[in-house]
């Protein structure tokens, strides 16, 4: 997209849709000769001047009463006006000689007084509407008209005097000359013609069913349109009525085409070709595929990356992505053996399937979204990791093969599913909470989620029951996996109090961290981001030194990667949104950054402007303190639904309650450090949406660490009734710490590649998940589990009862 100013015309639109009949410049082109004399002699005050004929029409211009308030333009473009100039300076010379020695600037005030409409309506100057044979056709465009000038023509045809001359079904609309350089600043002046009594469009955009962009017989852009059953009587009626003629497709008061009818369309399917590029054609396209809305929308929150920021994201993202799928590849068949094929096979269906959804959905692939896809590789292989560490535990109690694999598959399942319902719960939160880049990251979660239920579970037992049909299984073990955790047994419970105190200690820390306060995004803080590279080396403080002037306070200075980039955020007229802002505050920031020779010494205002220099990001004040407490409320409400998740399905409250504990814990912590680290690290700490959404995934991910051991406990007091609640606890997290660990260490690889190579954009993201990994894995080990002693002062905890049991009693007796 290189044209942002596009976009934002054609998201604000109200998609008011019309389509008009059109007058030929030949048919008025009398009527405007005679409407430019009267106007003369109105503005030499030798016509009607009667005032309250004046204040009657002049209520349909722009913010002009009075002559005397409209400014015209005594810049207008010399190239433009060379044919008018041409024409009247060779008469009026004849009479006046003295318009020799004239400039430029000179002729032109003396046409605008000789003839005032002639000069804005400069007909048959740019539009000849001559065919090959020297015929005229119908042409519906009047003039090229300076867009400055618009106002003064609109005053000029409300007058009584101008008016008088015209047709009374005459009325005048503007439509874009062109999106270069050298043409946005003018518009074309096209004439159309009202029905007969009306003052409304005989046909509207309610019409229009469908609509999209094509390539007509001879390769060239159009667009083609399909009406509903009463469009396309109005339809038919109206191409037959004006063969040969224009009709102006109209959106919002604004001609976007007129193209010409060559013959009656019966059934409502039509064509319009013109001078289209591709871009324009899907534009004109999805502004008829729209229909209309009550108002026109506003724009809260607008992002420009530039190319060649976004495709280092991209690129990064991808590099991460293939790096991560090397790394956990291997490392399953180092850990699990040939073991690790099943996994590696669940995981390549898994990333394909993921892949082929999005695909299906049409959805965008954003660095976020990539940084979705790395983090799905190592939440991927977590299904596995589980089963797989079941399975190796059925074997060394010495149960064959087969028993190993069928109760390794059935008792992870509880544990398997309440972990990704845990994230799965989390990640829609997000969604729901969730814009722009955050919400392509929790769509690509929730999909990989889902998928990597069915990959590790079905297909990867699929491919092992079809391995054991044959008389063959896979090996779990591995020289370094057998011995790694084998006699490994450590007392947790009884290091739960120092646990609490270093808790404590980091807590006190963490408070006296927070002092230092926050870098809030400017998603939350509201205001304007840039990004760009500047001249040479720099130092941070010097260049907010330099803007505090032309901001009135102090922007966030902030250096990204290595390089000369930078990014600064202001919330200079925070509150104020509109193209006239934005680009006062660009172009504040240009003087001030070239006048402090932080620019290119010949960089124009127009190529600092561009977006493949600059990248911006602006959030409206009233969205910025929308998205903060959406923030906190998809925070709170992950706690409180995860907590009673936790609360229904172990019955007690004592797992709750541990559950928010060690939660609040790891977010904790996390905002610790990103307040302690603020201006520390080379990498921008913000808290923004992607921050929120470490958060949120780090407490899916906790939880499903907490859960395996919580599972564990309860799975213990069943099997094992009236034994010391202390030591089943311990025993419960050293034998699933094997598994802890390995989920742990898969996710945190997958961010710690990610943090490396994918780029500045996920930097900071990846950088919290990590913490939050390290943290969410502590919390599980030493705080939730450990807690449940503390909790449980009368010893309900351990009331189980043994259901499998049961029902083998039961099968018995019967």
């Amino acid at each position: 997209m290189n044209n942002p100013e596009r976009v934002r015309n054609l998201l604000q639109s109200t998609a008011k849709l019309e389509f008009w009949r059109t007058y030929s410049f030949h048919d008025i082109a009398r009527n405007i000769v005679e409407a430019d004399k009267s106007l003369k002699n109105y503005l030499e005050g030798k016509g009607d001047t009667d005032a309250s004929q004046t204040q009657e029409t002049t209520t349909n211009t722009s913010d002009s009463s009075k002559i005397a308030n409209v400014k015209t333009n005594n810049d207008s473009d010399t190239a433009s006006l060379t044919s008018l100039l041409k024409n009247n300076t060779e008469n009026t010379q004849a009479e006046d000689t003295s318009t020799v020695n004239l400039s430029d600037e000179q002729k032109i005030e003396k046409v605008k007084k000789e003839n005032p409409l002639l000069f804005y309506l400069q007909y048959g100057n740019y539009f000849k509407g001559i065919d090959e044979n020297n015929k005229p056709f119908h042409e519906a465009r009047v003039s090229i008209i300076k867009n400055s000038d618009i106002p003064t023509l609109k005053y000029y045809l409300g007058l009584p005097a101008v008016k008088k001359e015209l047709p009374p079904d005459l009325i005048f609309m503007f439509g874009p000359y062109g999106e270069e350089k050298e043409t946005k600043d003018f518009s074309i002046v096209y004439a159309i013609q009202l029905e007969r009594g009306k003052t409304t469009s005989p046909l509207d955009g309610d019409a229009i069913e469908s609509a999209r962009a094509d390539f007509g017989m001879n390769g060239q852009p159009e667009v083609r349109m399909n009406m509903n059953m009463q469009g396309a009587a109005v339809w038919r009626k109206m191409t037959k009525d004006n063969v040969g003629k224009s009709i102006a497709i109209v959106l919002d008061s604004i001609v976007y085409s007129a193209p010409m009818i060559n013959g009656e369309i019966p059934n409502g399917n039509s064509s319009i070709s013109g001078n289209f590029t591709p871009e324009t054609s899907k534009d004109l396209a999805n502004v008829l595929e729209t229909g209309k809305l009550p108002a026109p929308a506003k724009i809260v929150q607008e992002q420009v990356v530039g190319p060649t920021l976004g495709q280092e994201a991209v690129n990064g993202g991808l590099m991460s992505f293939v790096i991560s799928f090397i790394v956990i590849f291997i490392l399953m068949l180092v850990y699990y053996n040939n073991g690790g094929w099943v996994a590696n096979i669940a995981l390549i269906l898994n990333l394909l399937f993921t892949i082929g959804v999005l695909s299906a959905l049409h959805a965008t692939l954003t660095a976020a979204g990539i940084a979705g896809l790395v983090l799905t590789i190592g939440m991927a292989v977590d299904t596995n990791v589980i089963i797989f560490e079941r399975i190796k535990e059925e074997l060394t109690q010495g149960k064959s093969y087969e028993q190993a694999i069928d109760e390794g598959y059935k008792r992870s399942l509880n544990p398997v599913l309440d972990g990704h319902i845990t994230i799965l719960m989390t990640a829609i939160i997000l969604f729901i909470f969730g814009l722009g880049p955050v919400l392509g990251f929790a769509t690509t979660q929730i999909i990989g989620v889902i998928l990597s239920l069915f990959s590790g579970i079905l297909v990867s037992r699929l491919i092992t029951d079809i391995r054991m049909r044959k008389g063959k299984h896979f090996n779990y073990f591995t020289n370094f996996s057998r011995k790694l955790f084998q006699k490994f047994h450590f007392h947790f419970i009884e290091w739960r109090k120092k646990a609490y105190v270093i808790m404590a200690i980091v807590g006190l820390l963490g408070v006296g961290a927070l002092f230092n306060g926050f870098h809030e995004g400017v998603e939350f803080l509201g205001g304007r981001s840039y990004t760009l590279e500047l001249n040479g080396k720099f130092k941070t403080n010097d260049v907010r030194e330099s803007l505090k002037e032309a901001f009135q306070e102090y922007p966030v200075v902030k250096t990204i990667g290595s390089g000369n980039a930078i990014n600064i955020v202001t919330s200079y007229k925070r509150n104020e949104v509109g193209d006239k802002v934005a680009d006062e505050i660009t172009e504040k920031l240009y003087n001030t950054l070239k006048a402090s020779n932080y620019l290119m010494p010949n960089m124009t205002l127009e190529q600092f402007r561009s977006p493949s220099y600059l990248s911006t990001n602006m959030v409206s004040a009233s969205i910025s303190d929308d998205l903060k407490k959406g923030a906190i409320w998809a925070a709170i409400w992950s706690v409180v639904i995860i907590s009673s998740f936790i609360f229904i399905r172990f019955r007690k409250w004592q797992y709750a309650l541990g559950t928010i504990i060690s939660l609040l814990h790891d977010v904790f912590i996390m905002l610790a450090v990103f307040s302690f680290l603020k201006g520390i690290v080379p990498f921008s700490l913000e808290i923004d949406q992607h921050f929120i959404a470490a958060i949120l995934t780090v407490i899916g991910f906790s939880m499903n660490d907490t859960i395996i051991v919580f599972d564990r406990i309860r799975e213990y007091f069943r099997k094992r009734p009236g034994h010391d609640k202390v030591e089943i606890i311990n025993s419960a997290i050293n034998d699933t710490l094997s598994r802890t660990i390995m989920t742990s260490v898969t996710v945190f690889l997958t961010l710690l590649i990610l943090f490396i190579f994918g780029g500045e954009v996920t930097k900071g993201f990846s950088f919290a998940m990590m913490i939050g990994v390290f943290c969410g894995t502590y919390s599980s080990i030493f705080v939730a589990a450990p807690i449940l002693v503390d909790l449980d002062k009368s010893g309900k905890i351990s009331h189980e009862e043994d259901k499998e049991q049961k029902i083998e009693e039961l099968k018995k007796m019967a």
